[in-house]
């Protein structure tokens, strides 16, 4: 029998803990924190997936208010403390979606993820989730990281390291404490070339400073003094995301980026950092994301499968209706 009991933020880390669990910096108390700061988003409930009386997974919920309807996002949950079959996983899923709608009556879909396409979920109306990542190893120090790169990752890091002019500092407390003005000109540099609108310069300040100095860190990249790009980083104990990067057009060629990610694994793995996410390439399942591969992959020898998110309707007649209209406005386009 599945049971969910809503619980606060400690408790869902100590179980996970207990099950030997980090869980993603998404699904802890210092992200809701943050997203409780974005318009549109507050934080809904937490919970504890019970499985014939034992805890299974956890889940955190951010609420997102959008076009006049409402909707539920758990980025990388559930946790699972198990490995759940696909007959499993979608019983814990459809518990789930009946516990939303039985304490929610405004929620018209979750977007979680779910390991399966089934009768219950579907790909989702919005973003671009993606089901493959590349995670660095950082254990063993500088060398043993370098060692484990693919050849053309061991080529261009030691090319950037003998002749890119960059200095590596870590802003984070600068950021925090200051402006960041000059990174969001960057990352606004960056949209404009690669395509996309980069979130209000707001969202990442709060980001920076919800999750603090334990679990965020933003490097500069500097050429002559001049901030030429820069990341941040979340952590959560020996486990770190790279969320967001951003690079001025006129550094592209200066080995900059290469110089910069080792400079971020190498201080991660002091921090005591074990494994570095470089946050999704592309596949089958995401494949305009391609373009991010020829860059992420050659950091290690192996990609790693993750579980992508899909949308659950819990008003399905509404979902559909959501689901035209987009329809008719990809025709338009």
């Amino acid at each position: 029998m599945i049971s969910l009991c809503e619980c606060d933020c400690e408790t869902v880390e100590k179980t996970a803990e207990q099950y030997g669990v980090i869980l993603p910096i998404e699904q802890t108390e210092s992200w809701r924190k943050y997203q409780d700061t974005v318009p549109g988003r507050s934080a809904w409930k937490n919970l504890i997936i019970e499985d014939d009386g034992k805890p299974a997974g956890s889940v955190s919920f951010i609420k997102h208010s959008t076009h006049g309807y409402y909707f539920l996002r758990s980025a990388h949950g559930p946790v699972w403390f198990d490995s759940p079959d696909q007959t499993t996983e979608k019983s814990r899923i459809q518990a789930l979606a009946k516990y939303v709608k039985e304490n929610d009556k405004s929620i018209v879909f979750l977007r979680s993820a779910v390991s399966f396409d089934s009768d219950i979920s579907c790909r989702v109306l919005s973003t671009v989730p993606y089901d493959t990542t590349v995670v660095i190893d950082l254990t063993g120090g500088d060398e043993q990281i370098i060692s484990r790169m693919k050849k053309r990752g061991r080529r261009d890091v030691r090319k950037a390291l003998r002749d890119c002019p960059a200095v590596i500092t870590d802003d984070t407390k600068q950021v925090i404490g200051g402006s960041f003005d000059e990174y969001y000109e960057i990352m606004t540099e960056t949209g404009n070339r690669d395509g996309f609108v980069p979130a209000p310069k707001s969202d990442y300040k709060n980001m920076i400073e919800c999750l603090g100095y334990e679990h965020c860190r933003v490097f500069g990249a500097r050429i002559n003094g001049k901030l030429c790009a820069w990341s941040i980083i979340t952590i959560n104990k020996t486990h770190a995301v790279r969320y967001y990067a951003a690079m001025r057009t006129e550094a592209m060629r200066s080995y900059i980026t290469d110089r910069l990610t080792f400079a971020e694994c190498s201080e991660l793995s002091k921090l005591g950092v074990q494994s570095f996410d470089l946050m999704g390439i592309g596949s089958d399942f995401a494949p305009s994301l391609n373009g991010l591969n020829t860059f992420k992959t050659k950091f290690s020898q192996e990609t790693r499968s993750v579980v992508p998110e899909r949308d659950i309707p819990i008003k399905k007649m509404f979902y559909s209706t959501l689901k035209t209209m987009k329809k008719i406005k990809n025709l338009k386009h």
